[in-house]
């Protein structure tokens, strides 16, 4: 079992979920149930499933969520791209999230690989 709030992964896509929640803030009101509603979710998911994979007793068990977490990471990259295209995000703001949100998933897909490596 590991201590997810000691995880860098967890701390980082925590901060970055509050990121998408202050950029989608200023989105559209009619976007209140479709882009904003959909990226709060999926940015949520990541630390949640890192926090939830943590409590599994086998490495295998902790991959799978990390697996969904990385999924979730770029639905929400698709998300951003499209907000950027439709105009609610500026270009500068969605490369620095998409960056963000790569360095991301470099660290989830790491640490899923050791943890696969030592089952």
């Amino acid at each position: 079992m590991h201590r997810f709030k000691e995880l860098e992964i967890w701390k980082k896509s925590r901060t970055f979920c509050v990121k998408i929640y202050s950029v989608t803030s200023t989105f559209p009101s009619e976007e209140r149930f479709g882009l904003t509603n959909q990226l709060r979710r999926a940015a949520v998911s990541i630390p949640s499933n890192i926090a939830e994979g943590s409590s599994r007793q086998s490495n295998k068990d902790f991959a799978r969520f990390l697996e969904i977490a990385i999924g979730s990471a770029y639905e929400i990259e698709t998300q951003l791209l499209i907000a950027s295209d439709l105009g609610f995000i500026n270009l500068d703001k969605t490369d620095e999230l998409i960056n963000i949100l790569d360095e991301i998933v470099k660290m989830t897909s790491k640490f899923r690989s050791n943890l696969i490596q030592n089952q």
